[in-house]
C-alpha cells in the first residue's frame, strides 16, 4: 500500500477517503488517531497531501506513480474538482538565471521555459545580482491558481515527514530539544544505513514516536533517494547554456476544489465526525472560522448527524449551509469590498476588479457594483466602454451562472453578461469559481444568444474540462438563454 501524509482542513474526509481507497495513512495527528480509533503507524510516507495556504485545495507530492494513483482517486470527488500537475514540482532542480535582484529579501529566477520561481537571499550563496547563474532546487510548489511563486534554494536536499538530508548540513541533529532530541541523534549510529559524506541529516518532530525500524526505513529512503539524485545530476551539463529544469525524481499535482467538491467532503468528515453543513465551506472562507466550526461541532457532538441528519442528498446537506451565520461573522456583508476572482480551467486565477456589495440577503444573494473606466468594448456585446459606466453583478452562493448588467452614466442599459461557471463561492473578501467559457449575451438591441462553445469544446479536447462538467456546462447555458428570451 502507498503510505500518505495528510494535514490541513481537510485531513479528516481525505483519511477515510483515501483510507477506503487502499491507501496507508501514516504520521497521523492525535485527532485524527481518536476520531478514527486507529493506530496509524508513524512510518515514512511515500506521498504528503497538504492543503493550500488559501485553503482552496490541496497539493500532492512524491514518487510520480504514487500522486497519480492518490490524485486519481481524489480528483473523481466532485463535478467541479479540478486538478493541475505542476511544471516546478518540489524537489526538481533547475538551471537558473537571476532576473531581478533590486530591493527586498529575495530575487526573481528563471527557471526556462516561461517558469519563474523565487530565490531568498538568505538561501544563496554569497551576493545575489541580476544576471547571476545558479543550480537550484523547488523547496515549495505554488498552485497555479495563486501568484506566488515557487521557492527555489541553491542547496541539495532530500525530505520526508521524519528527516531531512541536506547537502547545506553536517552530521545529525533534530528539530526538537531534551532528552528525546539526543536520543534520536544518538540511535542513528544504531541504524543500519549511514549518513552519506557531504550530507547533514536533520530529524523532524514526527520522528520522535517512531520506532527504530521506522527511523531506519526513513534514513534507508532518503539516502536511496539522495544517491539517485547524484547519478542524473552526474549525467546534466556542468553548466547550462540557458535556463533549463535537469531533474524532477518527484512529481506535484495541486486539486481545486469548488463549492460541490466541499461539501462531498463534508459527507466523508461526516461519517466519521460531528460535520456541519458546509463545514469546510466555512473553513476555506477564513482562518478564524476554524475555531467557531470546531466550537459549534463541538456543541451538536451527539448525534454525529446532528447537522444535515434530515438530509437525503448532498444538495439537501449543501441548502443547509448558513450563510447568513457565516457571512454575518466573516462577511462579505453590504458595504464590503468584493473582488471577482475568475478562476480558469487550466488552473490560472484573474480578478475581473473588486466593487462594492450594495445589497445582500441572508438566503446567500447579493449585488455587487464597480465603476467601470473608459476604453474597448464590453466582451461580446460590442459596446463600448465609457466614463461613468458601471456593472451591476448579482451574484447568488452555490449557482452556476452570474448575470452583469453594464449600465451608462444617465441609467441606459449597455447589455447583460450571465457567465456560466462552477458554483459561485462567495468569500469574506472574493467571490470564486471556475470559468466554464460559454457563456450567454443580451446586448441592448438584439437577440439573446449563447457564445464561446467552441472555446469549451476546445477546453474539453485539451482534458481542462471533464465532459460531465462540460454538458453541465452547456444546459445551464440554455437554461439561461431561455428565461432571458421570455
Amino acid at each position: 500500500m502507498t503510505a500518505v501524509r495528510v494535514r490541513g482542513i481537510y485531513t479528516t474526509a481525505l483519511t477515510r477517503l483515501l483510507s477506503e481507497a487502499g491507501f496507508d495513512i501514516v504520521q497521523a495527528s492525535e485527532p485524527i488517531r481518536e476520531r478514527f480509533d486507529d493506530e496509524f503507524a508513524v512510518a515514512p510516507a511515500a506521498v504528503a497531501v497538504e492543503t493550500t495556504r488559501d485553503r482552496q485545495g490541496v497539493g500532492i507530492s512524491g514518487p510520480p506513480a504514487a500522486v497519480e494513483a492518490v490524485a486519481d482517486e481524489l480528483e473523481s470527488l466532485a463535478i467541479d474538482t479540478f486538478r493541475w500537475e505542476s511544471e516546478v514540482p518540489e524537489g526538481a532542480l533547475f538551471d537558473a538565471e537571476v532576473l531581478e535582484a533590486a530591493g527586498g529579501s529575495g530575487a526573481v529566477v528563471d527557471l526556462g521555459d516561461g517558469r519563474r520561481g523565487y530565490l531568498n537571499y538568505d538561501d544563496a550563496d554569497g551576493y545575489v545580482d541580476s544576471g547571476d547563474r545558479y543550480r537550484l532546487q523547488v523547496r515549495d510548489s505554488t498552485p497555479p491558481w495563486t501568484d506566488d511563486r515557487p521557492r527555489v534554494v541553491s542547496t541539495r536536499e532530500v525530505r520526508s515527514g521524519l528527516c531531512t538530508l541536506s547537502r547545506d548540513r553536517n552530521g545529525v541533529s533534530a528539530a526538537l530539544s531534551g532528552e528525546r532530541a539526543n536520543e534520536l541523534v544518538g540511535m542513528t549510529d544504531l541504524l543500519s544505513t549511514d549518513v552519506p559524506d557531504g550530507w547533514g541529516l536533520r530529524w523532524h518532530h514526527a520522528a520522535a514516536d517512531a520506532d527504530l525500524e521506522a527511523l531506519g526505513e526513513a534514513l534507508d529512503r532518503v539516502v536511496e533517494r539522495a544517491a539517485a539524485l547524484e547519478d542524473e545530476l552526474a549525467d546534466a551539463p556542468a553548466e547550462s547554456d540557458a535556463p533549463s529544469r535537469l531533474v524532477a525524481p518527484r512529481s506535484t499535482v495541486w486539486l481545486w476544489f469548488g463549492r460541490r467538491s466541499r461539501f462531498a467532503l463534508d459527507e466523508a468528515r461526516r461519517a466519521v465526525e460531528t460535520t456541519m453543513p458546509g463545514h469546510h465551506r466555512t473553513k476555506a472562507a477564513d482562518r478564524a472560522a476554524s475555531s467557531a466550526v470546531d466550537f459549534a461541532e463541538a456543541v451538536c457532538a451527539t448525534p454525529a448527524a446532528a447537522f444535515g441528519s434530515e438530509a437525503e442528498s448532498d444538495s439537501d446537506v449543501a441548502a443547509q449551509f448558513p450563510f447568513a451565520a457565516v457571512a454575518e461573522q466573516f462577511g462579505p456583508l453590504a458595504g464590503d469590498r468584493l473582488e471577482i476572482g475568475h478562476g480558469k480551467p487550466d488552473g490560472r486565477l484573474f480578478s475581473l476588479g473588486a466593487g462594492t456589495v450594495t445589497e445582500w440577503d441572508p438566503e446567500g444573494k447579493l449585488t455587487l457594483e464597480r465603476s467601470m473606466s473608459a476604453g474597448g468594448s464590453y466582451d461580446a456585446l460590442g459596446t463600448p466602454k465609457e466614463d461613468g459606466d458601471t456593472a451591476v453583478t448579482k451574484f447568488r452562493e452555490g449557482r452556476w451562472w452570474y448575470p452583469t448588467t453594464y449600465r451608462a452614466d444617465d441609467g441606459s442599459t449597455k447589455g447583460t453578461y450571465v457567465n456560466v461557471c462552477t458554483p459561485v463561492e462567495l468569500f469574506p473578501g472574493t467571490a470564486r469559481y471556475v470559468d466554464l467559457y460559454v457563456d450567454v449575451i443580451r446586448p441592448p438591441e438584439g437577440n439573446v444568444e449563447i457564445v464561446d462553445e467552441a472555446e469549451l469544446e476546445a477546453a474539453v479536447n485539451d482534458g481542462l474540462v471533464s465532459t460531465a462538467l462540460a454538458e453541465k456546462a452547456r444546459n445551464v447555458a440554455e437554461a439561461v438563454e431561455r428565461a432571458l428570451s421570455k
